[in-house]
């Protein structure tokens, strides 16, 4: 078997929620209860969170539309956000109402299990409230919930995915929004651990539409084709429900990412010196 997986990225149904957090706020008539949809938290985890928002007759409503700030918090560093706009306008919440909100997120890898001072577990700190996308003095944000989550690492027996062939070195730009990719030649590998059971693919990634506007891209496990696609916009994100049965009786098996068509950006772009042969970029790769 491998060793943990250091993911690439920042994405289902689960089992049913019960890992909560509940809080009053700050506002009058107004509560906020968050679910998660695991037991138990770790990093490297896909998992749904979802915001139950309750008003009471007490409630005034309010005078704007705001957004709603999520933001994790691993001690003095905002790990990553999950910043949302209610899909319901808080302008015209009314009292004695419920809003619910349920999205996807990914909780990062950022456990050391090596660090001696590591004692079994880490504190992330939620932090969710209002703000107005509008207001850049930050007078608007509303903290309205503040709580801490315990989070363990992976289970022992969940895949581990290694980058094999084809694979360019990972990049890093904090001000893109991927954050960190890898670039792929025409065809790229992983060795995935095989957990004989279903499991859940998610692949994230973006492909040049300025240099390549019609470029396909190809799944396969193993052998055979999961899926192939001409994306409609840059980014794309996939998501698959694997069969046991699709993953053979290997204890690893292949995941392929291929495409029809590379370009060299130097070869196009005036401005450039990259002399490399890419296929697709790959921000986030999960199985879990």
């Amino acid at each position: 078997m491998w060793k943990r997986l250091y993911a690439v990225g920042l994405a289902l149904i689960l089992i049913s929620a019960s890992y909560n957090c509940k809080q009053e706020t700050g506002i009058k008539g107004i509560d906020l209860e968050v679910n998660f949809s695991e037991d138990e938290l770790s990093d490297n985890l896909v998992t749904d969170i979802t915001f139950i928002w309750k008003t009471s007759s007490e409630f005034e409503g309010m005078r704007r539309d705001y957004n709603v700030f999520v933001h994790f918090w691993h001690g003095d560093n905002m790990l990553f956000q999950a910043d949302y706009f209610p899909e319901f306008p808080t302008s015209k919440w009314e009292p004695n109402k419920e809003y619910k909100f349920t999205q996807r997120i990914y909780i990062p890898v950022f456990i050391d299990e090596f660090d001696p001072d590591f004692k079994g577990e880490e504190t992330l700190k939620l932090s969710v409230g209002f703000y107005s996308p509008y207001d850049k003095t930050g007078e608007s944000e509303q903290q309205i919930l503040s709580q801490k989550l315990k989070v363990y690492p992976p289970p022992l027996d969940a895949p581990q995915v290694i980058y094999m062939d084809g694979w360019y070195d990972l990049e890093m730009d904090p001000d893109y929004h991927f954050k960190n990719w890898r670039w792929t030649s025409k065809q790229a590998k992983c060795i995935i651990d095989n957990p004989h059971r279903d499991a859940l693919l998610i692949i994230k990634g973006e492909v040049n539409k300025n240099a390549v506007p019609d470029q396909k891209v190809i799944f396969k496990i193993n052998d055979t084709i999961l899926d192939e696609f001409t994306p409609e916009h840059a980014v794309f994100e996939k998501t698959y429900n694997i069969s046991e049965e699709k993953l053979g009786e290997d204890d690893d098996f292949y995941l392929t990412i291929a495409t029809d068509k590379t370009f060299v950006p130097a070869e196009l772009f005036p401005e450039s010196t990259d002399d490399r042969e890419l296929g697709v970029k790959v921000a986030f790769i999960y199985f879990r």
